[in-house]
């Protein structure tokens, strides 16, 4: 199974679990995620878009001060927005979160209810799955010099042809070389994986 089919299995898995819905931000670097999920209900994700409750959310507070799980009524850290009182106007009345990894590639992932707390095996699963797709995403070290090649030359506007007279290689070899990019970086498109390959740094 490819790395892609096992992530869209395990986020498969995920919604199963989260009848109110669920997100997962995997490996925040720089506060920018490798790769992220977003399944909350869309009237929740515009409003929270729209307030930037990212920087205000005791759950993302939480997720970078600890690691582990936690029901969102067993956290501490003050809500001064009502933001966790705002998302139950969506149905999400009850929620759990998951912080692993180190703080320097943090993932963060929260589900919820709309009908009772979520039981310790239920949360001891979520856990158990979010774990396993952080290990499945853990971003590459680096590209290869002719991956970041190919890659910036799409970036910087070239098409197929062009990358590839550019590069003194053929076009096929050109795709060849783009989808192994795309592959050690999660990315479905090639503008995706050039965005990731910015994001860490890598181009």
């Amino acid at each position: 199974m490819s790395r892609s089919a096992g992530i869209d299995l395990y986020l498969a898995k995920l919604s199963a679990l989260a009848p109110a819905g669920f997100c997962v931000a995997l490996h925040i670097r720089s506060a920018v995620p490798s790769l992220s999920h977003q399944a909350f209900p869309e009237g929740w994700v515009e409003r929270y878009a729209e307030e930037a409750y990212a920087l205000r959310d005791p759950i993302i507070a939480w997720g970078f001060s600890t690691t582990g799980s936690c029901r969102w009524s067993e956290i501490e850290i003050p809500d001064p927005f009502d933001i966790l009182g705002q998302a139950r106007e969506f149905g999400m009345n009850f929620g759990v979160s998951v912080s692993c990894g180190p703080l320097q590639s943090r993932s963060i992932a929260s589900a919820c209810r709309p009908d009772r707390e979520f039981t310790d095996a239920e949360i001891e699963r979520f856990a158990e799955r979010i774990a396993h797709l952080h290990e499945l995403t853990e971003p590459p070290r680096g590209l290869t010099k002719a991956q970041i090649e190919a890659l910036r030359c799409i970036a910087e506007g070239d098409r197929h042809t062009a990358a590839a007279a550019r590069l003194g290689i053929s076009e096929s070899a050109l795709k060849a070389r783009l989808a192994s990019a795309r592959s050690a970086l999660l990315a479905r498109t090639t503008t995706e994986a050039i965005q990731r390959a910015r994001d860490q740094r890598m181009l």
